[in-house]
């Protein structure tokens, strides 16, 4: 995997010096001596070269220098624009040369993405967790959303249950509500007729006469509820009269009769007193 990154800068590099070189010993071998042109354009390589190998130092041992990093930014501009310079007063063949003066900054950018890499890079055992885990993550996600799915289906299904059974109950509501309207309507037209009130007029009339009476509808409505019947709707015995009932009942065997043969005796006798009292009169005679 390091290969990956680190050829394709190494392969850049390479042919960047050897372009660099070429280029300052064809143009300052004109001008100068040629043993003189190679020798600036081996300064200008090998401090290039020399600044990338310390920067490659320290990023094995997990440091950095800005100062070295921009040392060998400046030697790479500056092979760039001997070969800019180069491709714009050659004569022929400009554009070519110009197609090529951006690779020493290529191989610089390239020395710097294999840094990146270098710094994020992560063992295969790592690897491996972090796959794991985000597996493990989208499985989670799937059966949520699986979840979410076949709850919102049923509760969908439950909706059109209720919906359904909501009309049915109001379109029996209505029919039935129809039903009893022309119910009404019918007896309302019978109590209005003509021909019905000389009917009912005559046959009151036999049997309670000079009455006529009105014929009314039955009541169609609330109705009010009927009151419970009291325990204690008979007049309550007085304290004296339940003493007396009660000593009566009591000493009506002998031995004497327990408290609650005594009241189940007056209930069925048909008297009525509340538990308190037939309770406090038990004590007063007893």
């Amino acid at each position: 995997m390091k290969a990956r990154t680190a050829l394709p800068a190494v392969a850049m590099t390479a042919v960047s010096m050897v372009l660099t070189l070429a280029v300052v010993v064809m143009w300052l071998g004109t001008a100068m001596p040629w043993p003189v042109a190679l020798v600036v354009g081996v300064g200008i390589d090998g401090g290039w070269l020399a600044t990338l190998a310390y920067e490659r130092r320290l990023a094995a041992q997990g440091d950095h220098s800005r100062a070295v990093t921009a040392v060998g930014w400046s030697f790479g501009l500056l092979a760039t624009g001997v070969l800019v310079a180069h491709a714009l007063s050659a004569e022929h063949s400009a554009g070519a040369w110009l197609a090529v003066a951006w690779l020493p900054v290529a191989a610089k950018a390239l020395w710097l993405v294999h840094g990146l890499w270098e710094r994020t890079a992560l063992t295969p055992i790592a690897l491996d967790s972090i796959r794991g885990i985000q597996q493990e993550a989208r499985d989670e996600a799937a059966v949520a959303r699986a979840r979410l799915r076949a709850e919102a289906a049923t509760e969908a299904t439950r909706l059109t249950a209720v919906t359904e059974a909501g009309a049915r109950v109001a379109r029996v509501q209505a029919t039935t509500a129809d039903t009893l309207a022309r119910a009404w309507s019918t007896l309302e037209s019978a109590r209005e007729g003509e021909d019905t009130g000389r009917a009912l007029t005559s046959v009151t009339r036999c049997v309670t006469p000079g009455v006529t009476p009105r014929w009314e509808l039955p009541v169609w409505g609330p109705t009010e509820p009927v009151t419970a019947l009291s325990l204690e709707a008979a007049p309550a015995l007085s304290d004296g009269a339940l003493d007396v009932l009660v000593d009566d009942i009591r000493h009506s065997e002998a031995p004497a009769l327990s408290y609650r043969e005594m009241a189940a005796r007056f209930r069925a006798a048909g008297h009525s007193a509340s538990e308190v009292r037939l309770r406090a009169a038990w004590k007063r005679v007893a």
